[in-house]
């Protein structure tokens, strides 16, 4: 079913005012995770009625359990933040990305399909190779680097292939308290860590992204589907910054002052190849008059703040 060639440029981006969202039922898929626990505080918060699945409630690598789920609740709106995302470890089992990444989103597809619910589906920004070395558009071509990356892209192409209105919302480097409950945290936690064992810390300079704050693209994301928006729009972090910048930003917010070095994609080599400039243009989004994206500092404040809080706690 994968007509399109990875370099396709998606469909231009249509929107629909949907009235009356009281009462609505939402479907989450991923809730565990640090975008999926913000989804879920968002659109409760919105007045939804909210049923969330974690990977261990509903395998939606199974046509028939995503079919069964969806089919008792009915929802009017299905959200998929599940997702493989382990990039370096997908390049040595790349079935295993593909079958969350691509198959289970063709699951989903289906079962929305079955019962004429809208889908909204969040990618990534790895699906451009970082050759055009500015923020990416919806419009620029695709050209995926690695296994996750391709697992990635390949589900944007099962969603569009089955639903005429999908939203697929583009993202990068997600950070969310959600962090804390997971065994793999998040970049800021990892920095954290590291600070706190006292060891030398190598961070890449010549790789660029644009990190998002999870609680804004949970509240963006709320206000697309409010709006009937549909097709590919990217939302990414408010600021474009290497890894390396972010991690100095990370330990000044924080007050700490590790062994923090520089280091290159030539001398930090990772299984799986990574585009080293995909930070994304929200210029669409805000197009649609949606409130800007916070700017990365902003974001971080108020992520380390509300750390705090839930630390001492």
């Amino acid at each position: 079913m994968l007509e399109n060639s990875p370099s396709s440029s998606p469909p231009p981006l249509k929107t629909r005012y949907i009235t009356n969202q009281m009462q609505k039922k939402v479907a989450i898929f991923g809730s565990a995770g640090q975008l999926g626990v913000e989804l879920h505080r968002e659109f409760s918060q919105r007045g939804y009625t909210v049923m969330a699945w974690e990977r261990s409630h509903v395998d939606i690598t199974s046509a028939s359990a995503v079919e069964q789920a969806i089919a008792s609740l009915d929802p009017e709106v299905v959200l998929n933040a599940a997702a493989y995302n382990q990039v370096d470890v997908a390049e040595s089992e790349p079935q295993a990305a593909f079958n969350v990444n691509a198959l289970a989103v063709r699951n989903l597809a289906l079962a929305c399909r079955q019962c004429g619910a809208r889908m909204v589906h969040f990618s990534t920004d790895y699906v451009f190779d970082g050759a055009l070395r500015r923020p990416y558009t919806e419009t620029d071509p695709t050209h995926p680097l690695g296994a996750y990356a391709v697992s990635k892209l390949a589900g944007e192409l099962y969603a569009q292939a089955y639903l005429s209105e999908v939203l697929i919302v583009r993202t990068s480097g997600v950070f969310g308290l959600g962090a804390l409950q997971t065994p793999r945290g998040n970049f800021i936690e990892l920095m954290l860590r590291l600070a706190r064992e006292g060891k030398m810390i190598r961070v890449v300079e010549d790789h660029v992204g644009s990190p998002t704050y999870a609680p804004a693209l949970a509240a963006r994301t709320a206000d697309m589907v409010g709006k009937g928006v549909f097709g590919v729009v990217h939302c990414g972090g408010g600021t474009a910054t290497s890894w390396y910048d972010f991690a100095e930003m990370i330990f000044r917010e924080a007050g700490l002052r590790p062994n923090l070095r520089r280091t290159t994609e030539r001398e930090y080599r990772t299984p799986a190849k990574r585009p080293q400039y995909s930070a994304l243009s929200n210029a669409k989004m805000e197009s649609l008059g949606l409130e800007s994206m916070p700017p990365l500092d902003v974001a971080l404040r108020s992520y380390l703040q509300l750390r705090s809080r839930l630390v001492a706690a």
